[in-house]
């Protein structure tokens, strides 16, 4: 799998973690598997495959992704809270499933887009400035519902800057308002609940510090991993590990060994 991210225009930076490519190559007629974890962001992406463009709703386990060819991926990423706004309905209903575009965006705006984007011989960062522009003609349309700063994002932000270890209780006590008003809110602009997003960022810090140690060290202290990622104890440490990532942190420090 060769990926690459892209920073976005800065109009779109507020809204727009990144854009990306991917291309699949099988390495034989077998189908390949691609192992997605959860990153708490909503994605739309376009595949030369000749299938309607999809959006990919916020996950809360990960998935195993088949390939089989050559398929070439160019996609845009939204920040946590921001996809509400341009995929214009409540992203709860999105959580761990997929929607043709056509029927988020209507099927010409859609098919008009998919047409630009594979029609002629272009690269993919050409491709990308076409996704941007795309973005940026919504932008007028989707200004009622664009709030600057919403009580989701307003918490999006404390969550991320704590890498989760903010309670929600402490959040809702913050913008005053109930722990229920709060977590309504949260599942319908950013697509789960508090808790569980927190959750997943105490993942994505755990799993970043791994990835800054030597690919197969041995001798990894985990309870000192756990401790230093806001977890209870080394087991609930394992526990997200094997929930979002289908391994322990052992495992998934050392990959897989091929045949």
């Amino acid at each position: 799998m060769l990926y690459r991210e892209y920073p976005p225009h800065p109009t779109l930076r507020p809204w727009v973690a990144c854009l990306w490519t991917a291309e699949a190559r099988a390495a034989g007629p077998a189908p390949q598997r691609h192992r997605v974890l959860p990153d708490n962001c909503v994605d739309i992406l376009w595949q030369d495959q000749g299938k309607p463009a999809f959006a990919v709703g916020m996950m809360s386990a990960f998935i195993e992704v088949p390939s089989a060819g050559r398929v070439r991926t160019v996609a845009v990423r939204f920040r946590p809270g921001a996809a509400r706004h341009f995929l214009g309905q409540p992203l709860a209903g999105l959580s761990d499933q997929r929607a043709d575009l056509d029927l988020l965006w209507g099927r010409s705006v859609a098919a008009r887009l998919d047409e630009a984007l594979w029609v002629d011989e272009l690269s993919d960062r050409q491709r990308l400035l076409r996704i941007e522009q795309a973005l940026l003609e919504r932008l007028p349309l989707l200004a009622g519902r664009m709030e600057t700063v919403s009580l989701a994002r307003t918490a999006v932000a404390a969550i991320e800057a704590t890498h989760g270890l903010l309670r929600v209780e402490s959040l809702a006590e913050r913008f005053g308002v109930s722990r229920q008003h709060l977590a309504a809110q949260f599942r319908d602009q950013v697509g789960l609940p508090p808790k569980l997003f927190a959750r997943i960022c105490r993942f994505r810090r755990a799993t970043a510090v791994l990835g800054q140690q030597a690919v197969g060290a041995a001798g990894s202290d985990w309870a000192a991993l756990a401790l230093d990622c806001g977890y209870f104890d080394q087991s609930h440490l394992i526990h997200d590990f094997q929930e979002f990532a289908g391994r322990t942190p052992e495992q998934f420090l050392r990959p897989p060994r091929r045949a």
